[in-house]
């Protein structure tokens, strides 16, 4: 049964999540804000991190680096529902900005659970592959 850490700061898409992820036989931890999150991420072992990239007390991107940078080998899904109220002005990519960070991949809220089902068997079939070792002949 794979182990997820959750970490967003929105009860409703923490529940909303964790029942779905649960229903599918996951097992699933949740944190309400990166404090939180850290904390279980050293206290426990997990097979993925579904992490909101923008949440209080971090500033931007900081959760997708900190969190990366803590368990590097641990894959990443970065969500967010950050939305501009200003649509004339170009909008960053703030999900292309997670994946340079070192997300795994990111998903724009709302998603169907569908959705999150399918990223979350890609990451860990890609987590579970074993890397191929190529010797140089010389």
């Amino acid at each position: 049964m794979p182990r997820i850490l959750l970490v967003d700061d929105d009860p409703l898409i923490r529940s909303g999540i964790r029942a779905w992820l649960e229903a599918e036989n996951h097992d699933v931890v949740t944190a309400e804000c990166g404090v939180t999150g850290l904390n279980a991420l050293h206290d426990g072992e997990f097979d993925l991190m579904i992490v909101d990239i923008f949440m209080p007390h971090m500033r931007g991107f900081e959760s997708v680096r900190v969190f990366h940078q803590s368990a590097p080998r641990v894959p990443l899904i970065a969500i967010s529902g950050y939305v501009f109220a200003e649509k004339r002005t170009p909008a960053p990519d703030f999900l292309a900005m997670a994946l340079e960070l070192g997300a795994a991949r990111c998903l724009r809220k709302p998603f169907l659970p569908s959705t999150l089902l399918t990223v979350i068997e890609a990451c860990l079939q890609e987590h579970a592959a074993p890397t191929l070792n190529v010797a140089s002949a010389r």
